[in-house]
């Protein structure tokens, strides 16, 4: 696995630290988690999008074809 450093704003670190402390993780994981979720958050949207327009044009699809 490969490794980065973000800086963050004393604050935002306070905060960070204080939900991880809530939740008994490390800051880091908390920080990893949250990105991953950011990350697989376009796809999810990009799949509910497309089906939701297939659902709707299944009609006009149709008879396109």
């Amino acid at each position: 696995m490969t490794s980065i450093t973000v800086a963050l704003p004393e604050d935002q670190l306070q905060k960070l630290q204080a939900l991880a402390a809530r939740l008994s993780v490390a800051p880091e994981e908390l920080a990893r988690v949250g990105i991953e979720e950011l990350l697989s958050r376009p796809e999810d949207a990009f799949e509910e999008a497309a089906s939701y327009l297939l659902q709707k044009n299944a009609d006009l699809y149709l008879r396109l074809a």
